[in-house]
């Protein structure tokens, strides 16, 4: 036990970044807590603490490791509980790495709704256009549509996710509509950046793989479906994004003939957290959100 109250009095420290402080909120002599810091710092053979006689700041070590601790001690607590008590409440606290557009528009009200049915249970929600291997970065589940896969985390598929691309009908009127996708390259095209300027698309003749050189590129869908609908450039959007917009003509699909790739929305989580309680619990939840159909398929009804 001595090494998780150690890790606890590094936890009560960061946290409110004075070793008087948290002495007092752990109910410990200030020398008691210093002790415990102090053989940490030993067993791991690092400073994690930046100290001074006004502050208390985590070295660059003790940031890369505190994500770690919380889980790892949010877990002993967990196992815990369930062993005194199978019937408590979830509890402690679950990270989670989401993608920001597909999290303002669905997945905020999903994960809001699993916190408020287990209101002891604490989130950080992270939004990245980025794939992100949850198990370094210090996540409980990462939600996301890249193809990435990492060793010693689970990939659970939520949903496909089909891309298509669209445009304005003033952009058509004015420029005309691709007949292939290599009449692109004369056109302006509006580009998701973390999945990169090459296009491919599945069409009569077989696959086709262009190029592109796009006017505007951004992380975040919304942008590139607003730059759309002022009539800048061909923009390739999710299903999601355009489905709305379709239903109400202020978007209308080009190269219909050529498909995109499906990707998938899944949700990544490390092999070490799939058997804690309330990580379960959200996977669960958000399997269950997802099915039979995705959320904004329920919108669109």
């Amino acid at each position: 036990m001595d090494a998780f109250q150690n890790l606890r009095a590094f936890l009560a420290v960061a946290e409110t970044r004075s070793f008087t402080a948290a002495a007092r909120q752990s109910g410990l002599a200030t020398s008691v807590l210093t002790k415990r810091v102090d053989q940490l710092e030993r067993a791991v053979k690092t400073r994690l603490f930046v100290r001074t006689t006004r502050t208390v700041t985590l070295t660059e070590a003790g940031r890369r490791w505190i994500e770690r601790v919380r889980s790892l001690v949010a877990d002993f607590d967990d196992t815990m509980r369930q062993v005194s008590d199978t019937g408590q409440d979830l509890e402690g606290p679950i990270r989670v790495k989401a993608p920001t557009t597909l999290t303002v528009l669905y997945l905020a009200d999903i994960l809001t709704r699993f916190q408020a049915l287990n209101p002891k249970l604490s989130m950080e929600i992270v939004l990245a256009d980025r794939a992100v291997n949850p198990a370094d970065e210090g996540f409980d589940v990462a939600i996301a549509a890249f193809e990435a896969a990492f060793s010693d985390v689970v990939d659970i598929p939520l949903c496909p996710l089909r891309p298509m691309l669209c445009a304005s009908p003033d952009y058509v009127a004015r420029r005309g509509a691709p007949a292939h996708p290599r009449d692109l390259i004369a056109h302006d095209t509006l580009n998701f950046a973390p999945t990169g300027s090459i296009w491919s698309f599945n069409g009569p003749q077989g696959p086709t793989t262009i190029e592109i050189n796009p006017r505007i590129s951004a992380n975040d869908g919304q942008v590139l479906l607003r730059a759309a609908l002022a009539g800048n450039g061909i923009a390739q959007l999710s299903e999601y994004l355009t489905a709305p917009r379709l239903a109400t003509s202020e978007l209308v699909p080009v190269l219909e003939n050529y498909q995109l790739p499906a990707r998938w929305v899944k949700m990544l989580i490390p092999e070490a957290r799939m058997q804690v309680a309330r990580i379960s619990a959200l996977a669960q939840f958000l399997k269950d959100a997802f099915s039979p159909s995705p959320p904004w398929a329920a919108a669109s009804d």
